[in-house]
């Protein structure tokens, strides 16, 4: 520590100011603790707040309606007239006005804000390196939630700001006439979905044989053949091997597609996920293990090795959800405030908030075959719904996995529109143990989207109206 530093000391120190760290450090405050929070940047949210979550749904949101009006039916528009400019400070101003909002619970909760970047200098004092100094904080406990960072391909022209990563591409410099989207995962998709509403003619490569690998195939398949219908191109099972800068793009040359010459774009966003930063928290003075990958193993109260520091968030593990780390960073506050808590979820949701939408939760299809885990399945097309009809959306599907015997809820997938909306009542049937008859008897307005998971439960029970299945 410098002669000049300022020695700060509390009862639980937090390092990262995300989803996951402010979500503990307020929760701790709640729960009589001295409190410190240690934040990179100038204002608390993290990436989720600042390049990641909400500017992201923000700039969908103006994608949406710009795709929604051109597809009305009988309703004409003229074309839409564009001011980047406007769109950028539209976005800006949901994200600052959340960043205040943040910043005033901090001081109703008196909660110490530090910025700068923190590293372990012992097993119980962290260094803070900031705009106005160096900052020492002495704690009793401490939580983790230091977050990730996008994973870069080797060799790529990093010093080209053409080639973006998605914190780049959320900056909205401009619309370029073609874009490459290297990945083809919830991020790169989203993005895509962005750029292409813009204006942007964009091509997605992907390296495995569907988008959103690891997702069940027929959930997907909707949301491929929109894409299919409104990008460039989509290159399946293929990877980029070069990418060359020049005055007029960068040329991006393939292996595994149906492309045989290079092909130049005017911007490039790589999107092949995101890597734990704990290799860069000098986790080794604190005696905290992190693995090869860079991520912390935790017990189910979100210890590492070392009994007084937690970890929660990004960096302990997938999924990388935000909604997952503030779960995890108030479980992690509870347990050093002497509660009985743990981090045992039956399901965290997962969305990919794309047009149509995908959301899914618990088991899925794909994984029950691969481990061998017996389910009954029952499916709801969207074509089936008069509320998806009349929004003129009816590719959608609602898919339920249940228990043999017993019907009772594992898994949801559904794909359409507000997908991420409609997983909620899934996941929470699963949390609490409904069968298909519960979901069933549970009256369900109408017409709505909402009854397509009731829907398929009856699908499951036999006992729906609105297709016929045959007597069961």
């Amino acid at each position: 520590m410098r002669p000049d530093a300022v020695e700060l000391r509390v009862d639980v120190v937090i390092l990262g100011g995300g989803p996951g760290g402010y979500a503990a450090a307020f929760r701790a405050a709640d729960l009589g603790k001295r409190v410190a929070l240690v934040d990179a940047s100038g204002s608390l949210g993290g990436v989720c707040l600042h390049v990641g979550c909400i500017p992201s749904k923000a700039l969908l949101h103006t994608a949406k309606v710009i795709v929604e009006a051109a597809e009305l039916p009988g309703v004409k528009f003229a074309p839409p007239q564009i001011d980047l400019k406007a769109v950028r400070d539209s976005k800006g101003m949901v994200v600052t006005r959340l960043a205040a909002g943040l910043k005033g619970l901090a001081r109703q909760r008196d909660v110490s804000v530090v910025h700068g970047r923190g590293r372990f200098s012992s097993a119980r004092t962290l260094a803070v390196d900031g705009p106005e100094g160096e900052t020492s904080i002495r704690f009793e406990q401490a939580i983790i939630a230091a977050g990730s960072s996008p994973t870069r391909i080797p060799g790529l022209p990093y010093d080209d700001k053409r080639l973006m990563d998605s914190s780049a591409a959320l900056e909205l410099a401009d619309i370029p006439a073609r874009l490459l989207v290297i990945g083809g995962g919830v991020i790169g998709l989203e993005i895509a979905t962005i750029y292409q509403a813009l204006g942007s003619r964009v091509t997605i490569v992907e390296m495995a044989d569907q988008l959103l690998p690891g997702v069940d195939s027929d959930v997907v398949q909707p949301l491929a053949k929109r894409l299919a219908g409104r990008c460039e191109a989509i290159l399946l099972k293929t990877r980029v091997t070069q990418i060359e800068p020049l005055a007029e793009g960068l040329r991006a040359t393939f292996a595994g597609s149906g492309l045989t010459s290079p092909q130049t774009y005017d911007r490039v966003l790589l999107a092949v996920g995101r890597t734990p930063n704990g290799k860069s928290i000098g986790a080794d003075a604190a005696g905290v293990e992190v693995d090869a990958d860079g991520f912390i193993p935790v017990d189910e109260q979100l210890r590492s090795n070392v009994a007084h520091i937690h970890a929660v968030g990004d960096i302990v593990g997938q999924p990388m959800l935000a909604h997952k780390a503030s779960q995890q960073g108030k479980v992690a506050a509870e347990v050093i405030a002497g509660h009985a808590a743990s981090f045992e979820p039956g399901a965290i949701p997962c969305v990919a908030y794309t047009d149509p939408e995908i959301a899914w939760m618990g088991l899925t299809e794909q994984e029950a075959k691969r481990t061998g885990v017996a389910y009954e399945k029952a499916v709801f097309p969207w074509a089936a719904s008069g509320r998806a009809m009349a929004l003129g959306r009816s590719e959608g599907l609602t898919k339920l996995l249940f228990e043999p015997g017993s019907r009772r809820l594992m898994g949801a997938a559904i794909v359409g529109v507000g997908a991420g909306e409609l997983i909620a009542e899934a996941v929470l049937g699963l949390e609490l143990g409904a069968l298909a008859a519960d979901l069933c008897l549970a009256v369900h307005p109408h017409p709505s989207l909402s009854e397509t998971v009731a829907m398929a439960a009856e699908i499951a029970e036999g006992s729906i109206t609105d297709l016929y299945m045959g007597r069961k």
